[in-house]
């Protein structure tokens, strides 16, 4: 290590005497980014840097310096104010080369904000009136990176005023947008108070609406949103004329040509705090309302001016919900939510409108749109009529699981008045439980707080609830019957309503114990398990409360607005008789304890979720430093990395691998970090030939792992989240890209086809989480356009690739729910070296085989693959539909056959089973005429099983 120091040391002073390479400067680079560095090795380096700075004056040269001057300082702190004083000291500020004089200026303002004893120093560049200087360079980048990046270089407020507005006059196009989105974060500094400079900036933008570029008008409705603000709140006497003058302004360019402007139309409507009715409601008719036409003045305006701009906003909404782009309708819905807030009337005519909008072919506008009833019921402005209820419980059966959560959300605050829609809501929420049984905490959840509003009708069906709860002949309830479940929560909702419960028989409480952990899941929001516990005791033992009880309970469990609020009743509970659950599972046996053990109770209740907690946070601190091992990947330091993910792996393991709840996780983290470990081997090999010794296997038995593992991540786990599952996609995408890199090797064909494939899965899955991928998805999705459109995916730029490489970054995984892990358990028994099979050569013959499997539907498709020594394979389809169930797992014995047995004294055969994995692609199976359609995803290490000639 010594020697290496010293030879990068006698190399750097060599350079010294002459000009950088671009291979001198790599090594540089790999130097400053490995944490190993010596001080002594990083002090030469910058020693070399600057000493460059001095003595050379070819921009390339400089660019690539100043570069690694940057890293330095941002990687070795320590070396932060060296760089500082170097780069000021040189010239390279006033340098005849606008780029290198702006990449010097944002090295010194990069160190300026980490270290704020630097802060003076840049400020005196202000002073000597460097960056309006340099924003008058003729270079167009540089002028139009100044712009946007004015406020980091602390620049007076008048001057950036007065830069800003000037370049809206500049010839192009970007550098006009720069200068409207400058003025649009002046206006949110609050610095600038004069009401005259407040109106020219307004009217500026206001001429800036008719420029002829799109991207020009979408940054001056931003420009006019924001000055017009300004420009109402510095009056208050003015303050409505102006907004409502700044509104229909606004509301012109809702039919803009453009697509973005008509985004950026609404985007700002929505932050318009005032407005007079009779204009909020013009925008919802596409006539002209005589109320409009009486209105004879608006702020400078005079009565026939007003008249044009009202009639320009006429219909601008509902305009807005019939566009021919999601993105404007989106936006539409968007700014009703903050829109309804300021008129009842309008909130009402604009239900009507929204009504049509949970029909509309996109999942983003359905969402949006029953997000703004939302804010709605929020404020009290959702007021259902019986026209509007079928429309509106319409999405609880939708396909898509957001749109369904979201209308249970809203319906958690829905107050009606009439008991007919009442009951059609029941009916709907139930019939929603029993189509989609994965909604259970959801569906529970909303029935409980709909019958805590609505408490009175609850009441007055009661007959009809308990007619359908009754037990059965053998005095058991059913409570596989999602219906019953449900309306038992239903029930016990009504105490906490205030209503008089009386009518409601205590024994249904006495039910709802028995359920007490599947409806916690439930309430969690409201209280614990605990308190649910001493709620359920209370109401089970008492025919009735007191109006003092119902006020205590209600105080208690206050209604839910927004925030969550728990509550816990530890005190009380040991008052009461408290059930106790084997396992925390929502569907176990309960046994009641003697009253004088609370803490036992509490401890059964609590431990295994505080232990899932606990595990759940080891492992996203675990996923945390796996994202922070990238830069090490992308270094060539593999031998580190290994370690640092063995260590992880050592960690893991320190847990229960039998947790509970936690399996599922604490299996993905194992199954993700050696992910992770085989695509650093791989990066490996696409490293430079001086990182020789980071090449660790063979590159295509490499891939191979990889993408098994890839499969199984995506295969073997269900429950993943929409970001979980969109990380492991962006892991498949760079698999395909880093092949595609090495054509040599794979085929081009089958890995562009792959590529696009799992782009349309990332599309899907960004469609329905309303989640955004990262920029080097965007960059594969404009890359893997550009090819299918040209046809010519049998030559390509290479090099593309690599910059694609280049802009990956593994980005940290979290966990926030409970994964469930698909797995299986084969075992032959009575089999080994010595006990074998007898079989006959050339007949088929039987393996007994007994199999577990844990958390896999009968839907899904399960195969027994059997390997023999030679590669050959046979698939055996194990139907679950002949398997029964119990508690979560099928635990079976079955007879499977073997068709190839050879002519020999005996073989063995590995034994596997296998899930397909129907996002997978069909060609590897094109040929075959039975087995899976699909790759497949195994659930179990293979088995050897012994077999010997008769």
């Amino acid at each position: 290590m010594e020697d290496h120091d010293q030879s990068s040391g006698l190399l750097l002073t060599n350079h010294i005497q002459q000009p950088l390479s671009s291979q001198s400067l790599s090594r540089i680079r790999a130097l400053i980014l490995s944490p190993s560095t010596p001080h002594s090795t990083i002090t030469s380096i910058f020693q070399t840097l600057a000493r460059s700075l001095e003595l050379y004056r070819d921009s390339v040269i400089l660019h690539q310096t100043l570069k690694l001057l940057s890293d330095l300082s941002s990687h070795r702190p320590q070396f932060s104010r060296l760089v500082f004083d170097s780069v000021r000291s040189c010239s390279l500020l006033s340098s005849a080369s606008a780029h290198i004089a702006a990449q010097a200026l944002d090295v010194v303002v990069s160190i300026a904000e980490r270290d704020p004893a630097s802060v003076p120093a840049v400020n005196e560049l202000d002073d000597d009136g460097f960056f309006p200087s340099l924003c008058f360079r003729p270079s167009l980048s540089v002028r139009l990176w100044l712009l946007r990046n004015a406020e980091r270089f602390r620049v007076r407020p008048h001057i950036s005023l007065t830069l800003f507005l000037g370049f809206t006059k500049d010839p192009y196009p970007c550098v006009r947008r720069a200068a409207l989105d400058g003025l649009v974060r002046l206006s949110e500094s609050n610095v600038i108070e004069d009401e005259d400079m407040v109106r020219g900036c307004y009217n500026r933008a206001v001429d800036l609406l008719r420029d002829m570029e799109d991207s020009v008008r979408s940054a001056a409705v931003r420009a006019v949103c924001a000055w017009g603000l300004v420009l109402a709140a510095s009056n208050p006497e003015t303050k409505l004329q102006c907004s409502d003058e700044l509104f229909v302004k606004v509301c012109s360019m809702a039919r803009d040509m453009s697509v973005e402007v008509r985004v950026e139309a609404f985007n700002a409507l929505r932050k318009i705090e005032v407005v007079s009715e009779d204009i909020l409601l013009q925008t919802l008719s596409k006539k002209l309302l005589g109320i409009v036409k009486e209105k004879r003045s608006l702020g400078q305006c005079c009565g026939e001016q007003f008249e044009v701009l009202a009639s320009s906003a006429a219909g601008a909404l509902m305009h807005g919900l019939e566009d021919e782009f999601f993105e404007v309708r989106k936006s539409a819905c968007h700014s009703l939510s903050t829109l309804i807030v300021l008129s009842a009337d309008f909130a009402r005519e604009a239900l009507n409108l929204l009504m049509d909008v949970l029909n509309d072919g996109s999942v983003i506008v359905r969402l949006q749109a029953l997000e703004t009833m939302h804010c709605m019921a929020s404020c009290g402005r959702l007021k259902l009529q019986e026209k509007h209820v079928h429309t509106f419980l319409g999405p609880l059966v939708d396909k898509t699981l957001p749109i369904r959560c979201a209308t249970k959300r809203i319906l958690k605050l829905v107050k009606l008045s009439v008991l007919k829609l009442f009951t059609l809501t029941v009916d709907a929420l139930l019939d929603n439980l029993a189509r989609y049984l994965e909604d259970e905490v959801d569906t529970f959840s909303a029935l409980f707080h709909f019958g805590r509003n609505n408490g009175k009708f609850v009441v007055s069906i009661i007959e009809d609830i308990l007619q359908q709860i009754e037990p059965m002949s053998d005095g058991k309830l059913d409570f596989d019957n999602v219906r019953v479940a449900g309306l038992l929560v239903l029930a016990i909702s009504v105490p906490l309503s205030g209503e008089n419960f009386s009518k409601i028989p205590h024994v249904v409480f006495s039910y709802a114990l028995t359920m007490l952990g599947r409806i916690t899941n439930s309430v969690s929001d409201v209280m614990d398990q605990t308190g649910l516990l001493a709620y359920l005791s209370q109401c089970s033992n008492s025919t009735s409360l007191s109006a003092i009880e119902l006020k205590e309970w209600g105080q208690r469990f206050p209604m839910v607005k927004g925030n969550v609020q728990v509550y816990s009743n530890e005190n009380t509970i040991g008052s009461l008789a408290k059930p106790s659950q084997q396992e925390i599972d929502g569907t176990s046996e309960i046994q009641f304890l003697d009253m004088d053990e609370p803490q036992k109770l509490t401890s059964v209740l609590n431990s295994k979720l505080e232990a899932h907690d606990e595990i759940i946070r080891s492992i996203n601190a675990i996923t945390a430093r796996v994202k922070d091992i990238w830069p090490l990947v992308q270094s060539g330091c593999l031998h580190q990395v290994l370690r640092i993910l063995r260590s992880c792996k050592e960690e893991l393991a320190l847990f229960d691998s039998n947790s509970g709840e936690s399996v599922g996780a604490l299996s993905f983290t194992l199954l993700y970090l050696r992910s992770i470990e085989v695509l650093a081997k791989v990066w490996g090999h696409f490293l430079p030939p001086k990182f020789l010794t980071c090449r660790i296997g063979t590159l295509n038995l490499l891939f191979g792992k990889l993408e098994r593992r890839l499969i199984e991540l995506r295969g073997r786990f269900i429950c993943l989240s929409k970001e979980e599952e969109l990380h492991v996609l962006e892991l498949v995408l760079l698999t395909c890209i880093l092949k595609l890199y090495k054509v040599e090797i794979f085929c081009k064909h089958d890995t562009l086809e792959k590529l696009s494939t799992t782009l349309s899965q990332v599309e899907n899955l960004v469609k329905e989480g309303c989640i955004q991928p990262s920029n080097f998805v965007i960059e594969v999705g404009k890359l893997s356009a550009e090819i299918h459109t040209s046809g010519n995916g049998e030559s390509y730029d290479r090099s593309l690739f690599r910059r694609l490489l280049e802009m990956f970054c593994l980005k940290e995984i979290m966990f926030v729910g409970r994964l469930k892990y698909l797995n299986t358990e084969l075992i032959i028994p009575n089999n080994g070296p010595e006990n074998p099979i007898i079989y006959v050569p050339g007949l088929p013959v039987g393996i007994a085989c007994q199999i577990t499997i844990h958390n896999i539907s009968v839907e899904s498709r399960l195969w027994l693959k059997m390997t023999m020594d030679d590669g050959s394979t046979q698939f055996i389809f194990l139907d679950l539909n002949n398997f029964e169930e119990c508690n979560g797992y099928r635990r079976f014995s079955f007879l499977a056959p073997f068709y190839k047995t050879p002519k020999a004294m005996s073989f063995s055969i590995r034994l596997c089973i296998g899930i397909e994995c129907p996002f997978e692609d069909l060609h590897f199976v094109k040929h075959r005429r039975v087995g899976p359609k699909h790759k497949l995803a195994y659930l179990c290490k293979e088995i050897e099983v012994f077999l010997s000639k008769r």
